[in-house]
Order: C-alpha cells, then sequence, then structure tokens
C-alpha cells in the first residue's frame, strides 16, 4: 500500500493551487439565494415550501461527479411575533439533502433527511440539482401549537456543509472556498 509523504502531498496541494487559480477561468457563480417561499396550513400541519437557486457551480459538478459528497443544511425557525415582549420561538429545524454520484451505475443519489432519509436515483444532472435544491410540504409544527388571532414568522437560510478533504489535501485550504456559500435568512410573516 502506498501512501504519500509529506513532500508529496504539498506537491500536489501547488499542482491543485496552480491548476484552480492560475489555469482555469475564473467563473463567477450567481449568489444563492431562496425564492418561490409558501407557507400553508394543512389540516393538521404548518407547511413550508421553498427553493433555493445560484446554489451549484461548475467546479461543484465537476466535483460531485469525481466522488465529492456533497450536503446542504436548510435551517428554519418559526416564531410567534409578540409586541411587547420578545418574540417567542415555536419550532427551530435544520434538514439536509445530500447527493452522491455512482461512477459505476451513472447515477446521481440524492438524500432527503425530512424524508426519513429516503434516496432517490437520479440520471440527469439539472433534475439532481432540483431534488437538492427544494424543500417541499415540510410540516413545521403541528397547528396545535399555534393560536388562532396570532402572528407568525418563518425565517429560513441555507449552507453547503463544508467539505471533508482527504488527509493529504487539508493543506489546500483555497480548495474549500469553492464550496462555501450560505443563503441570507429570509422571512416570512403570516397569521394563523
Amino acid at each position: 500500500m502506498h501512501f504519500l509523504t509529506k513532500k508529496t502531498a504539498v506537491l500536489a496541494a501547488v499542482t491543485l493551487f496552480l491548476h484552480f487559480s492560475l489555469l482555469t477561468p475564473t467563473l463567477k457563480a450567481e449568489e444563492a439565494r431562496i425564492k418561490d417561499i409558501a407557507v400553508i396550513n394543512s389540516w393538521d400541519h404548518c407547511i413550508l415550501s421553498f427553493s433555493v437557486t445560484g446554489c451549484f457551480t461548475e467546479e461543484m459538478k465537476k466535483a460531485i461527479d469525481n466522488g465529492i459528497d456533497t450536503t446542504f443544511t436548510f435551517y428554519i425557525e418559526l416564531y410567534e411575533v409578540r409586541k411587547l415582549w420578545w418574540d417567542r420561538q415555536v419550532a427551530d429545524l435544520s434538514v439536509s439533502h445530500s447527493i452522491k454520484y455512482d461512477n459505476l451505475k451513472k447515477v446521481y443519489m440524492v438524500t432527503l433527511s425530512e424524508k426519513d432519509d429516503k434516496v432517490f436515483y437520479v440520471e440527469d444532472f439539472d433534475k439532481a440539482k432540483k431534488v437538492m435544491s427544494e424543500i417541499k410540504g415540510f410540516g413545521i409544527t403541528r397547528l396545535h401549537n399555534l393560536q388562532k388571532g396570532k402572528r407568525y414568522q418563518v425565517r429560513m437560510m441555507t449552507e453547503l456543509d463544508k467539505i471533508t478533504l482527504p488527509f493529504y489535501l487539508d493543506y489546500v485550504f483555497f480548495f474549500l472556498s469553492l464550496w462555501d456559500f450560505e443563503t441570507d435568512w429570509y422571512t416570512v410573516d403570516f397569521s394563523y
């Protein structure tokens, strides 16, 4: 079994640095943002849906196609808005979507934590991106936790989890910046 020496690891890091910083044209990714936000009530839950745009770059697609797992974490908070007192937190949730490419089967495996870690197999990257970047019909809280006539606020944001590189690439700090994104916090007010 062959292990990389420190000298080889540094050489690999320098090579990657030159490739990504000097040889690869700079692609400005659009800023990640949340859109299409909808808060509705079912017969027993407060339901949230939204999507994230601008969360994939060409570099990310190449890395995913080369076996690097990628996870988005969605943070969702629900507050009762109160005038003369601090807002009361009703829910503080996080869900994650992970994508991994199976090179043998030529399929993207997308795992959704809010669907009990169900794995969706998708052959087309654009469809996999859509599944990764959408929260659809997510139950924030049961309606019995809300009071009629009160105002509420849902806050949400998304971030790309930090990538864990193999030990010999830990020297390549610039590589992590290609994977660094988070949206701003988005807020929607509603009355129940």
